[in-house]
């Protein structure tokens, strides 16, 4: 199967693609990851997003595709794959369909998860990251054990300029501008299912089971 899942930032795409993953038996891919790995070796694709990426621009569509067509066209995503992050555009979306068809596959579902902003909020701005081991903490459901103390290395733990309310509202306000049209252009399709995305991570992951059927 191939799976595309939505969601904004905060809703627990990361969490859940795991679970499914490992489930499903197929490879999860993240655009971020898929950048991190052509940047850090700096490929020809890598340095392509990186001339947009030094001059504070947008990697185009096209490039963004490249990219994400090199990843699928390996041999782990014969069998499937879990999207995370993708597609981010009409775009991107009718590149990733075209690919599909012509290679005798589908988007089989695009699962979106659905949180209200207050509870994203609520998430993302009581986030806090160890600036030596990476941890990450919540000031309500996963507090350090001393203030601003990390439990592992003992380095500090900070909130990263990203999860301040400022920001993360921004962040939200930008996902849904540029995300509603693209489950629009796929709803055409009939294959988006949306999902509640609180409650229990084990009951989110049985509705994701149910929508992926």
């Amino acid at each position: 199967m191939v799976i595309a899942l939505f969601g904004p930032p905060g809703a627990g795409k990361g969490t859940q693609a795991a679970f499914l993953r490992d489930e499903l038996g197929v490879p999860h891919v993240a655009t971020g990851d898929i950048f991190r790995h052509h940047l850090k070796n700096n490929t020809e694709l890598g340095q392509l997003a990186k001339s947009f990426m030094e001059k504070g621009q947008l990697v185009p569509d096209d490039v963004v595709w490249k990219l994400v067509e090199d990843r699928l066209s390996q041999d782990d995503c014969a069998r499937g794959v879990l999207l995370d992050g993708f597609p981010r555009s009409v775009p991107q979306a009718e590149n990733l369909v075209s690919w599909l068809r012509g290679a005798g596959r589908k988007l089989d579902r695009v699962v979106a998860l659905e949180v209200d902003d207050a509870e994203l909020v609520a998430r993302l701005s009581g986030r806090r990251t160890c600036t030596g081991c990476q941890a990450t903490y919540h000031v309500l459901h996963a507090p350090t054990a001393v203030d601003g103390v990390c439990d592992r290395c003992g380095a500090e733990v900070v909130q990263r300029k990203d999860d301040s309310e400022e920001t993360v509202r921004a962040r939200l306000a930008t996902y849904a501008r540029e995300t509603a049209p693209v489950l629009a252009h796929l709803d055409t399709l009939g294959v988006v299912e949306r999902v509640r995305g609180t409650g229990s991570i084990e009951s989110i992951t049985q509705s994701i089971r149910l929508a992926i059927g």
